[in-house]
């Protein structure tokens, strides 16, 4: 008798055209959304398998509107898949069914259960499976410690009173009973001092030049992501820019015409990722500047590096009100956008109608009672004229407001730009592209886009074969982990001009945060002081944030053994990258007023402690500590990584996360204090 299906994952492919899904087995139901306008797959991961035993599986799909589309609802599409029908046409632990264009995946766990009997022993199974990528424990050779740098180099110089036999080069096998002089032995847990070189085997010199982040090579060839904005003075270009990349002194729309220089580079040491073009737009009596723009855009198109060329074009136009007198086009406009494939190629080129927030107010107040009124004038009075005009039904446009509480438009215009920059740079075998990196990095306004980046990243190198040490021969851990840490922060691009985030400390603080994978402590979050001074103002938050001491204590002696030598290496891997994610997207959330002001160490420590002993840390690290590698056919750990990541619901757990220390939040994150802070 066959044992009931455990499902999984549900993932869909090419479902660009799919808003959402409806789930239901069991008469349970369950709802997946797309959350990027820009993605071609949807997942869903299950905290709690699914069990399809009897009962059919039924996916009722909702397809997109157009996105300012004032029709009606449209009518859910049904499939059903029946148990008997997936058992059949399972292929290993995942069945497919193509539905239209639409390809649907579902991931099974192993058909295996605690208890079953081996019939040639009689004895029971364990309940747990080793996993088959796990190094076997051998004895660790180390070496006497020095003092020195608190955060080492790889490939450390080892001094030459330490015997040239307990020097093993990082390609040699080692007998699995091999055994090193006993006063040299140290325990996996035991406790190095943190002012000390890490014990490490001396990789080979290239070793020590491959060990580099993988975002330093994709930086070197575009440093920044280059825009050009096209709009008249007072169209709202300024306040756009500034909101969009968390720049203060993006002065981009001079109020006097004529003074705007195309060739002049914009850039903020505020966020260093960004370079800013802008021009004038196509003022009245001013047919000089369609000339300049045309010209400025084919120049950069021919230039040869990448980072030179133009990656991405907002045309700005201000939504007009005609009963004010107000005309969306000027005529260089339209004979712009009449020619712009000619002029642009394959440029990435949006339409932005500015002020919407003004819109509304105008529509609530002319059409009361009509919540579609303003949806049905912007597609009549601004989308329609230029689709009619340039015979293009497929141009790319977005209504934005910079007004506060207005994201909406502004995650809109990111993911637009984010799909059609991905679309022009590409790099050959599916790489990350240094140009897409550069625009998901400089935005500050979408969090997804940096969290996809940095999966993305993180597959072309370091995240594979975590349970091999392919990428890492020789190296400690904390060596592996450092890489890995740099290339998160990098693609997040926090205005963080000290480096708080790539200091010892900070990254001490993850460590430590990965052992608790193995304690799986309840919470240590303490009830929000109720003290107060007069005027209700809570004692705790005009107090720095503390950490407990033995946050920034010596770490285990886990961090210093070299990579092939550790066994449960890709279960620390995993926590560690899982758990830095979810703490800056809790920074990012921190942080949302504060995009154009230096990172502080009080934010910082602020994010560590919502996250540290939450509910949202509990449950990853269960998940973690549960996790069994059951294929060598496909990298399980880098799909766990990955699911763990982009799981569904991580606004909502951050949002309850932040909640939790809602007490604990100082009025002025602005303000830095330092790591440690002695209590009075």
């Amino acid at each position: 008798m066959s044992l009931p299906l455990k499902l999984s994952y549900i993932e869909l492919q090419n479902a660009k055209d799919i808003e959402s899904i409806d789930i239901e087995l069991d008469s349970v139901k369950y709802s997946l959304a797309q959350k990027q306008e820009k993605s071609d797959t949807l997942k869903k991961v299950f905290d709690k398998p699914l069990t399809l035993e009897t009962e059919p599986l039924s996916l009722s799909f909702s397809r997109k509107k157009s996105l300012f589309s004032c029709c009606g609802q449209t009518v859910p599409e049904t499939v059903t898949l029946r148990p008997e029908e997936v058992s059949s046409k399972l292929n290993g632990e995942e069945f497919q069914h193509v539905w239209g264009k639409v390809s649907i995946k579902l991931g099974f766990l192993p058909q295996t259960q605690p208890g079953v009997m081996d019939p040639s022993t009689d004895t029971p199974l364990p309940e747990k499976l080793e996993d088959p990528q796990a190094i076997t424990e051998q004895s660790v050779v180390t070496h006497p410690i020095l003092t020195h740098d608190p955060i080492p180099s790889a490939g450390t110089t080892v001094p030459a009173s330490i015997p040239a036999n307990a020097l093993v080069p990082a390609d040699a096998p080692i007998p699995a009973n091999a055994l090193a002089p006993p006063n040299i032995l140290a325990p996996a847990d035991a406790l190095v001092p943190a002012d000390t070189l890490a014990p490490a085997i001396t990789p080979g010199l290239g070793d020590r030049k491959r060990l580099q982040p993988t975002t330093q090579d994709l930086i070197d060839q575009c440093p920044r992501f280059r825009v050009l904005v096209v709009g008249k003075s007072g169209v709202g270009k300024s306040s756009l820019i500034n909101r969009i990349f968390g720049v203060e002194n993006a002065s981009v729309a001079n109020e006097k015409p004529g003074e705007a220089d195309i060739e002049q580079e914009f850039t903020s040491p505020e966020n260093d990722r960004l370079i800013l073009h802008d021009s004038r737009g196509f003022e009245p009596a001013d047919g000089s500047n369609y000339d300049i723009v045309k010209s400025f855009i084919q120049k950069r198109k021919n230039m040869p590096e990448v980072k030179d060329q133009l990656h991405a074009v907002w045309l700005c136009f201000q939504i007009p009100i005609p009963t004010y007198g107000e005309r969306l086009l000027e005529d260089g406009a339209e004979t712009f956008l009449k020619i712009r494939k000619e002029v642009l190629g394959n440029t990435p080129t949006i339409v932005v109608f500015t002020k919407h927030d003004r819109l509304m107010t105008f529509m609530r107040q002319k059409m009361r009672g009509d919540p579609e009124a303003g949806q049905q004038y912007l597609q009549e009075y601004c989308i329609q004229p230029i689709q009619d005009f340039t015979g293009d039904k497929g141009i790319a446009y977005v209504a934005v407001s910079s007004k506060p509480k207005h994201e909406e438009g502004l995650e809109q215009l990111i993911g637009l730009t984010q799909e059609k920059v991905s679309d022009s740079f590409t790099s050959p075998g599916n790489e990350v592209s240094p140009v897409p990196l550069a625009a998901a990095g400089a935005q500050r306004i979408l969090p997804t886009l940096k969290v996809d980046l940095s999966i993305d990243v993180g597959k072309q190198r370091y995240w594979r074969a975590l349970g091999a040490s392919a990428n890492f021969p020789g190296y400690t851990i904390q060596d592996c982990l450092r890489v890995i840490h740099t290339d998160i922060v990098t693609v997040w691009n926090f205005y963080d001009p000290k480096e708080y985030l790539n200091s010892g400390e900070f990254r001490k603080l993850m460590m430590h945060m990965v052992e608790k994978v193995d304690a799986l402590a309840g919470s240590t979050h303490e009830p929000s002081r109720s003290d107060s001074l007069d005027g209700g103002v809570p004692l705790v938050v005009l107090a720095p944030i503390m950490l407990p001491l033995k946050a920034f204590a010596a770490l285990g002696g886990w961090a210093f053994e070299t990579y092939q030598r550790l066994q449960g290496v890709p279960t620390k891997f995993m926590a560690y990258i899982v758990d830095l994610t979810h703490v800056l997207e809790i920074l990012f959330s921190l942080t949302a007023g504060m995009r154009a002001k230096k990172l502080t160490r009080r934010a910082i420590k602020l994010a560590y402690k919502a996250y540290d002993g939450s509910e949202w840390m509990r449950l990853t690290h269960t998940d973690i500590k549960a996790f069994q590698c059951w294929s060598t056919a496909r990298d399980d750990v880098l799909h766990k990584i990955t699911s763990m990541i982009s799981s569904d619901g991580r606004e909502v757990r951050v949002s309850r996360t932040i909640e939790g220390i809602r007490g604990e939040i100082p009025p002025d994150l602005e303000k830095d204090e330092e790591w440690v802070v002695q209590a009075i």
